[in-house]
C-alpha cells in the first residue's frame, strides 16, 4: 500500500510517499481502508520533533511511529477475532492517537478508537472531526461545564478546534467571543460567535469584557494577560497548538508548565487540557453533527502524495479550519 513515511525529524521534505506492507489487524483491531485524513498541529510537531522536549515521548532521534497522521475516515475492510461492535463495510471515523498511521491507504485501529461516521457527512468532513472535535467537546463540556448564559472566549477561533468550539459553545447557549485575524472575521461570525475580535486591531486581554471561560488554542499570550480576560472565578483552559517559528526547546509546553505551577495558588481555575481518543466522545460528536449543531469547516484538500505541501501550508499560519487529505 501507499503511505507517507518519515525516518528522521525535519521539515516537510523528510516526508516521502512509499510502498509499505498493508497492516494485519490484531484480535482487537479493525483494518480500515482510509478514504480521507486530516491534519492537526500535532502532525507538524511530530514531524519536526518540536519542541525538543517532546522527543522524550515521541522518540529521541527519530519518530517512533514511521507513518504520519492521526485523524481518519474510511470503511472497515476486515476485523480481528475479538471485535464485536463494527463489521466489514461499516463507514467509520476516528483518531489513531500517538500510534499515528492515517496518511496511508490502510490503517489498523483498535476497536475502541473508531465509531460510526455521521450519516450526513462526507469522508472528508468526517476526517476533519476527531481530534479537533474531541478537544472542543472535552474543553467545553467535560472541563469547562459550559451552559446557558456562560461567557466563553475562544482564542484561535478560526482554527480546526476553534471553529468547532465556537459552534458547540453556541449550541450550549453560551455567549461566545471569537478571536481571529482580519481575514477570518466573517467566518467566525458565520459560525455563531456573538462577538468577534480581530487580534490585529484589538487586544482582547485589555478589553473590559470578562469571561467565565477562556479557551486558549494558540499559546501566544502570557498567563497574566489571559487571566485578565477572566472573571475572578473564571476558568483558563490551555490547549497548546501554535505555528512553527524555527524550533524551540519548550514551545507551548512552557506556558502549560507555568500554568500548572500557578494553578494551586490562584482563585481562578487554570486547567491544562489533555485529550485521549475514544469512542465515547466520537459518538457524542456524531450526535451533535447529525442534530445540526456542528459542521466541520474545510479550508483545503490535498491528495496523499501532497501531504508535505499540506503540512507546509498548515504550519505557516496560513490555514483556517481544517486541511484534509483525500486518499
Amino acid at each position: 500500500m501507499k503511505a507517507i513515511v518519515q525516518d528522521r525529524y525535519g521539515p516537510p521534505e523528510t516526508l516521502t510517499l512509499a510502498d509499505v506492507d498493508t497492516p494485519v489487524p490484531a484480535p482487537d483491531e479493525v483494518l480500515v481502508r482510509v478514504e480521507a485524513a486530516s491534519l492537526n498541529a500535532y502532525d507538524w510537531h511530530a514531524m519536526r520533533g518540536d519542541p525538543l522536549i517532546a522527543r522524550l515521548a515521541m522518540g529521541r532521534s527519530r519518530p517512533r511511529a514511521r507513518i504520519r497522521g492521526r485523524d481518519f475516515a474510511g470503511r472497515v475492510e476486515a476485523v480481528g477475532a475479538e471485535v464485536r461492535q463494527v463489521r466489514p463495510g461499516d463507514a467509520v471515523f476516528g483518531d489513531l492517537g500517538d500510534a499515528n498511521g492515517a496518511f496511508a491507504e490502510y490503517a489498523c485501529v483498535p476497536e475502541t478508537l473508531v465509531a460510526p461516521r455521521p450519516a450526513n457527512l462526507t469522508p472528508q468532513q468526517a476526517a476533519a472531526l476527531p481530534l479537533a472535535g474531541v478537544t472542543a467537546l472535552m474543553g467545553l463540556c467535560d472541563v469547562g461545564r459550559v451552559g446557558p448564559g456562560c461567557r466563553v472566549l475562544v482564542n484561535g477561533a478560526s482554527g480546526g478546534v476553534g471553529t468547532l468550539a465556537v459552534q458547540l459553545a453556541r449550541a450550549l447557549r453560551a455567549t461566545v467571543t471569537g478571536v481571529c485575524s482580519t481575514r477570518n472575521v466573517d467566518l467566525v461570525g458565520s459560525l455563531g460567535a456573538d462577538h468577534v475580535v480581530d487580534y490585529t486591531r484589538h487586544d482582547f486581554t485589555r478589553d473590559t469584557r470578562r469571561h467565565d471561560l477562556v479557551f486558549d488554542l494558540v499559546g501566544n499570550r502570557s498567563l497574566t494577560a489571559l487571566r485578565r480576560a477572566l472573571t475572578p472565578t473564571g476558568t483558563l483552559l490551555l490547549s497548546g497548538g501554535g505555528v512553527y517559528r524555527g524550533g524551540s526547546l519548550l514551545g507551548p509546553v512552557g506556558l502549560i508548565t507555568r500554568g500548572r505551577m500557578l494553578a494551586p495558588f490562584v482563585r481562578q481555575r487554570i486547567v491544562v487540557l489533555t485529550t485521549a481518543p475514544g469512542r465515547r466522545h466520537l459518538d457524542a460528536l456524531r450526535v451533535h453533527v447529525e442534530d445540526g449543531r456542528l459542521t466541520p469547516v474545510i479550508d483545503r484538500t490535498y491528495p496523499l502524495h501532497e501531504v508535505p505541501e499540506a503540512i507546509r501550508y498548515l504550519e505557516g499560519e496560513h490555514a483556517r479550519a481544517k486541511v484534509v487529505i483525500t486518499i
